[in-house]
């Protein structure tokens, strides 16, 4: 895979994911009892410690929506940032980088919780729990590595 699109497709893939997560949670905090979203049951949360979907979408929006497309746009620039390289564990890399790694492993573990919540796996977390896992092997591709490399 030549390198532009390996990074082209990483993008697309985070970038998909934030406006996704966004979306999902702009519903679910609009309408906490879930009818935005073709009528969620509430009864779906009676394993978890939510009454309604207000906290879970508030998560939802801000963790997997809003931070992922923050990191996109922080990819695309490459500008550095003295928070983001506090909380870099990959110091040879990027921060954002680094980040897109933090926000597929939020994603497995928001996946996890919410299966243990609802008590079912659908369609949707199989297909997000996928997403994470090519999010993750897009991000170590060597072409990946290579552009997010610090010089």
């Amino acid at each position: 895979m030549k390198s532009k699109t390996a990074i082209y497709v990483y993008l697309c893939l985070l970038s998909f994911l934030g406006i996704s997560a966004l979306s999902g949670g702009v519903a679910l905090i609009l309408s906490p009892s879930g009818k935005l979203l073709g009528g969620l049951p509430l009864s779906i949360l009676r394993n978890s410690p939510f009454h309604d979907f207000l906290i879970p979408g508030t998560i939802l929006f801000f963790v997997l929506g809003l931070i992922p497309c923050l990191i996109v746009f922080a990819l695309l620039k490459k500008r550095k940032n003295k928070v983001g390289e506090y909380f870099n564990f990959f110091k040879d890399m990027h921060w954002a980088w680094s980040f897109s790694i933090y926000v597929a492993f939020a994603l497995i573990i928001w996946i996890q919780v919410e299966t243990i919540f609802i008590q079912a796996v659908g369609w949707l977390q199989t297909f997000y729990m996928f997403l994470s896992i090519v999010l993750i092997f897009f991000a170590l591709l060597p072409q990946v590595r290579d552009f997010y490399k610090k010089q």
